[in-house]
């Protein structure tokens, strides 16, 4: 394909003019400390399936400076979203149990940085998941889809990303709601454009469920035609 049959991202003016990413509100996200709280969390997730994910990490400001994060781990479902702080005693056996498992479907944006963090900083390996800036690469546009350009391109909305929020000091033992919005609508935005893909005619806000997943006879998982691919 000749690169001037490519097409542009949508500029920071024509994402400006778009209607705003309607994302969970703060009654919508949990932050999960208790064991009550995790069992129900991952029951939740478990009958979903699918799950929009992230991962925080404490900015460092000096060149050079080692990075310790990620310090906070997001879950989203349809209409709620889990945030975890890794913080001194982080729950292992609810993390590995999500994030290790081939049956359920991690999806996000820039997931191979979270995928080395989480490793070197957890012993945790992400089991199953789509990388949607792969998956938008057949959209045929020039340059790779982050989460802002792909919430213009698939939902026709404008998400905010606020600078504060992004150089906040995740690490923190007490999140601020403005963190906790911006975490867990990450992870919400990107099952939303996931989700809508499987449908040229779904919203944000009624995405439709996309299509099951099939097994070839190799183990590998694969997704209908112009679907996502899903990594194992």
């Amino acid at each position: 394909m000749a690169n001037s049959d490519l097409l542009e991202r949508p500029t920071k003016a024509q994402i400006a003019a778009l209607p705003p990413f309607i994302g969970l509100s703060l009654s919508q996200i949990v932050v999960l400390r208790s064991p009550a709280q995790l069992e129900d969390a991952y029951r939740a997730i478990q009958r979903e399936k699918f799950v929009g994910f992230d991962t925080e990490t404490k900015p460092t400001f000096t060149k050079g400076a080692e990075e310790t994060g990620p310090h906070v781990v997001q879950f989203a479902l349809l209409n709620q979203a889990f945030i975890v702080q890794l913080g001194r005693d982080p729950p292992l056996p609810f993390l590995k149990s999500v994030i290790e498992s081939q049956d359920i479907v991690k999806v996000g944006f820039g997931l191979k940085s979270d995928r080395g963090s989480l490793l070197r900083s957890l012993g945790i390996r992400v089991g199953a998941l789509v990388e949607l800036t792969e998956t938008l690469r057949a959209l045929r546009y020039k340059h790779a889809l982050g989460a802002k350009a792909a919430v213009a391109i698939v939902l026709g909305q404008r998400l905010q990303k606020s600078k504060s929020a992004t150089t906040s000091n995740w690490a923190s033992p007490g999140l601020k709601p403005s963190q906790l919005l911006y975490a867990a609508n990450d992870a919400y935005a990107a099952l939303s454009v996931f989700l809508a893909l499987g449908s040229p005619y779904a919203s944000a806000r009624s995405p439709t469920p996309h299509p099951s997943i099939e097994a070839t006879s190799s183990g590998e998982l694969r997704l209908p035609a112009a679907a996502p691919h899903v990594e194992r």
